[in-house]
């Protein structure tokens, strides 16, 4: 066999091969992080035979990405290490030397020395893509729960009673409707009745109707909210804002919905699992052969409990420990909520951990990890979701 190893950076990559008897097939070279780069790697490669070329590089953010993708577009052999494997092979090295060039004979040997090797293929680049796409959804719903909240408080200071007039609170198309055109008591009093009524219908689809724009008039004329210009246009800004996110998640998730119909996985047998929750959990795991048994992969979620012990004292009762995927256990947790209310085995298992007088959160976190190792069982063998 063929072992090159390719040390990533941002703009330059070194590469080097070396055979399975140690000896250097291919002097360490610089190429750049491009599409010149990429084919200079090729032409250095094209001399050897295809079939016998294994090529490894570490996981290092998203640097590497692209070149795991022409590399795979090319048929070749691609392994990403975990930086714990070379780390280890580097401190075997008599002198302490890091360099870019040795680091690629570093990547070799590593390769050379695994009993075996998983090399990516095209699904495992659908499952980076749910995982970026999964986390981005992430930070967008973290930002928008940020802006809802100093929304709030904008509106709490210009029209407190607002957010008591409406039974679902101030986040909703006709709040949001309204306040862009007047942020303010003193702009909604002086608004026409005729069309306040039609921009409250229009944005409630019918739901709120002339009284109701009444009412809302009354209310802001006896508000003892601030009349504040800069508010006014923190008030509009922000709900633009919030918005702009709504569109942002809606197309994100759609994409995921797509990959997700793509992929075909069985878990999407499971009731109560979506496309939300199951792209994230697919791409948080990738290939469940990473995982040989079920608490291994319990553990990366940091769903596993935490261990409490000192002298003879064991702790019978812990608390999960929340290492590993923070978006893998939040969407379990999530999926598991689905699954109690759409199939009766979990049903079950939920009420008898609630008789045991845990929390919903805590008994939640039991319906994850039993839900983990029917995800495990059905990955790994291939079978639809039958649990009655």
């Amino acid at each position: 066999m063929i072992y090159v190893g390719i040390d990533i950076a941002k703009l330059n990559h070194f590469a080097a091969a070396i055979s399975s008897d140690g000896e250097i097939l291919i002097e360490p070279f610089k190429f750049t992080n491009d599409y010149d780069g990429f084919y200079l790697l090729l032409s250095k490669l094209a001399p050897l035979d295809q079939n016998s070329i294994i090529i490894g590089l570490e996981s290092t953010a998203h640097y590497g990405d692209n070149l795991v993708r022409f590399l795979i577009g090319k048929d070749f052999k691609v392994c990403v290490l975990n930086p714990i494997q070379t780390s280890s092979m580097r401190k075997n090295n008599v002198r302490k030397t890091k360099t870019d060039k040795v680091d690629t004979f570093v990547i070799a040997k590593t390769l050379m020395m695994q009993d075996s090797l998983r090399f990516l293929t095209l699904d495992d680049l659908d499952y980076i893509e749910l995982k970026e796409l999964g986390r981005f959804r992430q930070k967008l719903v973290k930002q928008r729960t940020r802006l809802k909240i100093q929304l709030t408080s904008y509106v709490d200071q210009v029209f407190p009673e607002l957010q008591y007039f409406f039974k679902s609170g101030l986040h909703q198309n006709s709040v949001y409707a309204l306040l862009k055109e007047a942020p303010t008591p003193t702009a909604i009093a002086s608004v026409h009745m005729t069309h306040l009524a039609h921009l409250l219908e229009v944005a409630s689809h019918g739901h709120f109707g002339k009284e109701k724009a009444r009412e809302l008039r009354v209310l802001a004329q006896k508000s003892v909210g601030v009349n504040d210009s800069s508010l006014s246009i923190q008030i509009t800004h922000t709900i633009e804002q919030i918005e702009l996110l709504d569109s942002q998640l809606f197309h994100t998730e759609l994409e995921m919905a797509n990959l997700v119909t793509c992929l075909h996985s069985v878990i999407m047998t499971i009731p109560g699992i979506g496309f939300i929750n199951g792209g994230m959990i697919l791409g948080e795991i990738g290939d469940i052969h990473r995982f040989s048994e079920p608490k291994k992969l319990l553990a990366f979620a940091g769903l596993d409990p935490s261990v409490h012990q000192s002298g003879n004292f064991q702790a019978q009762r812990t608390r999960m420990s929340k290492r590993g995927s923070r978006i893998l256990r939040y969407a379990l947790i999530n999926a598991a909520h689905n699954v109690v209310k759409n199939n009766a085995t979990f049903k079950a298992y939920y009420d008898a951990k609630k008789a045991e007088g845990r929390t919903h959160y805590n008994t939640l976190g039991h319906c994850a990890g039993k839900l983990v190792r029917v995800i495990w069982k059905m990955l790994t063998d291939e079978v639809e979701f039958n649990l009655e």
